[in-house]
């Protein structure tokens, strides 16, 4: 079998090995697509050197069909289409307080393990979710980062008819702003990139540019002086993090997407004054993915647009230099098989 192999330095190599056969508890699955996203291109850039053991097949949003099944599984049956929820929380333990996807001992697959830029994937069988009937799996292999913006929704508490702004409109930031939309809220996005703008525009979204556009006067405009119930921080810009509780309306609230690798301003005044609720929000859980798996198979959603190309893993190369080359792009998808 094939696999791709981040060698560091911006290369990529593509491999003969030999395919894992599964232990006890795991599965080997036949990939279909594993999606590009922000953090596979930061391991690209060498921001990752220090974590990825390389060299080291990376990529977590993926789609399979299971190969071969270890002893003990069950509930798996060879030719099952499946996604992978990347998250390996064998180290938690009672000071993690339940929450299994944050915990401390937490191992991200893909970048801590293996990943799914191969032919052949072998995985614990807890991180499996069944894909629906019927479902595509070229589109099922957005369903990781969907997840996400399943449960930045959900933690948000995002009810019908309440005004939602998503700040920054790049892929997570259009599938939290299709999320919010789907569980009923108006929703305005901003966005600095002209290319992503007029994207999030032919998606139906009220699309614009804080900079050319009082954000502030246009969601008191649209909820008659209040201001918006939710601001989504998605765009890790420092601007948007000083001005987000200025957009909010009394007891609004805040979820904060973006990583922050450093402090920044934020109007604690506001938060006394209003009365402001924030949360952060890290991957998801078992939950978000069958939501996200829920909404796939409705077909609700227009994810395909979403797919900015498909590329074999034998060119993985030229994929990743390509996005390089063109960060308007949505979402690249690698063809493993």
């Amino acid at each position: 079998m094939k696999a791709s192999f981040y060698q560091g330095n911006k290369t990529f190599s593509v491999e003969e090995r030999d395919e894992q056969k599964p232990g006890p508890g795991e599965v080997r699955l036949k990939m279909a697509y594993c999606g590009i996203c922000g953090t596979d291109l930061h391991i690209y850039h060498g921001a990752m050197d220090a974590r990825v053991a390389m060299p080291e097949t990376i990529g977590h949003e993926a789609s399979a069909t299971v190969a071969e099944i270890g002893e003990g599984v069950s509930g798996f049956e060879i030719g099952d289409a499946v996604v992978v929820r990347p998250l390996d929380n064998r180290a938690e333990t009672e000071a993690d307080r339940g929450h299994s996807h944050i915990c401390k001992g937490l191992k991200f697959i893909g970048i801590d393990s293996p990943g799914g830029f191969q032919e052949s994937w072998t995985v614990p069988a807890f991180v499996l979710h069944k894909v629906p009937a019927g479902v595509d799996l070229k589109v099922a292999a957005l369903c990781e980062p969907l997840a996400v913006a399943c449960h930045d929704v959900r933690l948000g508490e995002v009810k019908a008819g309440e005004l939602a702004v998503v700040l920054g409109g790049g892929p997570i930031g259009l599938l939290v702003a299709l999320v919010a939309r789907a569980a009923g809220a108006n929703v305005i996005l901003a966005e600095l990139n002209a290319t992503r703008l007029d994207f999030a525009r032919s998606l139906g979204f009220e699309a614009v540019n804080p900079v050319e556009t009082d954000l502030l006067a246009l969601c008191q405009e649209q909820s008659g002086g209040s201001g918006a119930d939710i601001v989504f921080e998605v765009s890790g810009a420092k601007a948007a993090a000083a001005s987000m509780t200025d957009l909010l309306a009394i007891r609004g609230r805040i979820v904060v997407v973006a990583i922050y690798p450093q402090p920044v301003e934020i109007n604690l005044f506001q938060f006394f004054w209003k009365e402001l609720q924030m949360k952060g929000a890290r991957v998801y859980e078992p939950e978000d993915y069958e939501r996200a798996l829920a909404l796939i198979a409705e077909g609700s959603l227009p994810l395909e647009k979403l797919i900015t190309g498909t590329v074999p893993l034998a060119d993985i190369q030229s994929a990743f230099e390509g996005l390089d080359a063109a960060p308007d792009s949505i979402k690249v998808l690698i063809q493993c098989n």
